[in-house]
C-alpha cells in the first residue's frame, strides 16, 4: 500500500492488474515528459531522440507529450498502451507523470474522481 503524506487516500498497487488501463485510457489529455525522459525514452526504445520525437512526442509551446491513439468517440490511450494486453508497453522509462499517478494536484481535491477511475484508490 502507497501513502503519500498530503493525500487523503491510499494505492494499493496490487490491484493495477485487475484494472483495464483506466489511468492511461479515456479523455484526450496531455502525457508530459521531459527532455530527459525523452532521452531515457529513446534508449529504452534503442531508437535516435529525433526518431523518439518523430513517432511519439508532440510539442505544445516548450513543453513535450506523448502521442494518444483514438480508440473511440471521446475515448484515447496513450501510444504506449498495449490495448491486448493492458499494460504499459514502456515501463520501466515511463514518464514521472505517469509514476506519480494517483498522487496528483488535481485528485487532492478531486478525490471521488480517482476513486471512480482507480480500483486501487483505497479512501
Amino acid at each position: 500500500m502507497i501513502t503519500h503524506k498530503d493525500y487523503s487516500f491510499k494505492f494499493d498497487e496490487n490491484k493495477c492488474a485487475t484494472c483495464e488501463g483506466n489511468c492511461c485510457i479515456g479523455e484526450s489529455g496531455y502525457i508530459w515528459i521531459t527532455m530527459q525522459e525523452i532521452d531515457a525514452l529513446s534508449k529504452h526504445l534503442n531508437i535516435s531522440v529525433q526518431e523518439c520525437f518523430d513517432k511519439y512526442l508532440l510539442k505544445y509551446g516548450y513543453k513535450f507529450s506523448i502521442k494518444e491513439k483514438k480508440i473511440s468517440d471521446n475515448n484515447y490511450a496513450c501510444v504506449f498502451f498495449d490495448l491486448d494486453k493492458k499494460q504499459c508497453s514502456i515501463y520501466e522509462a515511463r514518464p514521472t507523470q505517469c509514476r506519480t499517478f494517483p498522487f496528483w494536484e488535481h485528485f487532492k481535491e478531486n478525490i471521488d474522481e480517482v476513486v471512480q477511475e482507480c480500483p486501487a484508490i483505497v479512501k
